[in-house]
């Protein structure tokens, strides 16, 4: 019998990276994880190290292979998933000059450039995007107009994926057709860079990464990535996918009537679409899906699990201490709080709006709201309402699909939330739809790794993949007496948001800030 052979996948994402060795069955062999910071210099700003990003991802995929105790040589290929529509200005040197998230939305004025140079509705139409803060065209345009000291040593406007796979040896910035769908420059019907936009703009095509359907090999380990990394000088290197996209993929979202909802520092309700879609209330249609001639619609939501990160790194001190004691998680100490208190936090409501709001409201200026406390609420209240509150906004993301005519009788849920019993009972409580989880929790990573096998022949396409790889879990049937506490804190959720947005309240605190 031959020797088991395995493939690699890597997310960076917004927090953190993590690294999974997979079997050829799609089982988890062994994996490692690394958290980073994001930078807030103002309010609405959010920056990043752009190579303390890199060097995690390459940390992590050492732990990984160390925990495995497999050779190297046995890794037939690395695929990655990585967080979409950045913006990194490196110089000519490769060396990053500033990255700047998406979670930022700093360029206000540059989005009202975009809609005076091109419009909105003509850019909603090339690009299948809300002309928003978002997407990594106005934070080129930022650069240009107001940091000329970083622009004039700009040589590429890169995202994650291009530096990533840039470091690990390709002979130049390459990236996938899904990352190129969230610049902002990017054609999304017809797979190509919108000579439209770059002429509008005056932007130079040179300075952008070279586009490549996901799942093709575009070069291959090199010593010095080898060295630093743990894999083998020569080892495949595929392109991945935009980290929603991936997502996707790794649950199985790949043909007509499928969906997923992920949980990560942002969360993302995904369809699966064999034509482009355009909505006039600005959900997002997105090429690539991972296969070429394929689109996926989209609902994002700024802050998801990161806003209950942000809880447990602000407010959760007690459960952090507690679980360095017990060498226990911090979340499991918190989520078990939460299950003391009943559905809807004794009227407690969170909105979760810390990073804004995108779909289907898109109000840079929205901000998180606590609602109904009162001297019976305690700690176990606010975790709970957070939880529900990030899961209250999916659901209004999800009312926007079903307006639309896309319908949903199951959906599929990942993400690191999914680990969680909670967690996933609230959201088909909420959804009111049961929901169905993965054997591979990490979809997003088993994504990039999927990407890997297409790139080297194991599969022919990721249909064959994920029929492959993607195993069903375990799901989780609303409980009707939550669902009817869910339905009537879901509507005072909706008329909260519609009145402070009718008063100008976010306006004016946002002003404020």
């Amino acid at each position: 019998m031959g020797k088991m052979k395995y493939l690699a996948g890597i997310d960076i994402g917004t927090t953190g990276a993590k690294t999974i060795i997979f079997d050829l069955k799609g089982n988890p062999v062994a994996g490692g994880y690394k958290e980073y910071p994001c930078y807030y210099p103002r309010p609405t700003w959010v920056e990043q190290d752009a190579a303390l990003l890199i060097d995690a991802a390459f940390e992590t995929s050492r732990m990984a292979i160390q925990k495995s105790g497999i050779d190297p040589q046995d890794i037939l290929a690395i695929g990655a998933s990585t967080q979409r529509a950045c913006g990194i200005m490196v110089d000519k040197q490769g060396k990053p000059l500033l990255m700047i998230s998406w979670q930022d939305s700093r360029t206000v004025a540059e989005v009202q450039e975009i809609s005076r140079k091109i419009g909105d509705e003509k850019f909603y139409q090339i690009t299948g995007m809300a002309n928003k803060p978002m997407w990594m065209v106005s934070k080129l345009l930022y650069v240009r107009n107001q940091c000329k000291e970083v622009w004039d040593k700009t040589d590429k406007i890169i995202q994650v994926q291009d530096y990533l796979l840039k470091e690990l040896g390709t002979d130049g910035y390459y990236s996938d057709e899904s990352e190129a769908a969230l610049t902002g420059l990017w054609d999304t019907d017809c797979f190509c860079w919108s000579e439209e936009i770059l002429s509008a703009l005056q932007i130079d095509r040179l300075m952008l990464s070279e586009i490549v359907p996901s799942g093709k090999q575009i070069g291959s380990v090199s010593g010095d990535a080898s060295q630093r990394t743990g894999y083998a000088r020569g080892t495949p290197i595929c392109a991945g996918l935009g980290d929603q996209n991936s997502a996707s993929i790794g649950a199985g979202v790949v043909r007509p009537g499928l969906m997923s909802v992920s949980l990560g520092t942002g969360g993302e309700a995904v369809a699966f679409l064999e034509r482009p879609y355009r909505d006039p209330n600005r959900l997002t249609c997105v090429c690539n899906h991972g296969i070429h001639g394929a689109w996926q619609l989209e609902g994002l939501q700024n802050g998801s699990a990161g806003v209950f990160r942000w809880f447990r790194d602000h407010l959760g001190e007690e459960f952090i201490k507690e679980a360095a004691v017990k060498n226990q998680d911090a979340y499991d100490l918190m989520t078990r709080k939460a299950m003391e208190v009943s559905a809807g936090s004794q009227g407690l409501l969170f909105l979760p709006h810390l990073a804004a709001a995108a779909a289907p409201r898109w109000n840079t200026q929205a901000r998180g709201v606590l609602l109904g406390m009162t001297l019976s609420h305690d700690k176990r209240h606010m975790i709970r309402a957070f939880m529900e509150g990030i899961i209250l906004e999916q659901k209004d993301i999800l009312n926007s699909f079903s307006e639309k005519g896309f319908s949903y009788e199951k959906i599929r849920i990942i993400g690191g939330p999914t680990k969680s019993e909670l967690w996933n009972q609230i959201q088909a409580d909420i959804y009111q739809v049961p929901v169905e989880t993965l054997a591979v929790k990490d979809a997003a990573v088993l994504g990039g790794a999927m990407a890997g096998a297409v790139g080297i022949g194991l599969y022919d396409d990721f249909r064959q993949a994920a029929d492959v790889l993607v195993k069903p879990e375990c799901c989780y049937e609303p409980i009707p007496e939550n669902s009817k506490v869910y339905q009537e804190l879901y509507e005072i959720y909706a008329d909260t948001y519609q009145e402070l947005e009718r008063a100008g309240i976010y306006k004016r605190i946002s002003a404020l800030q």
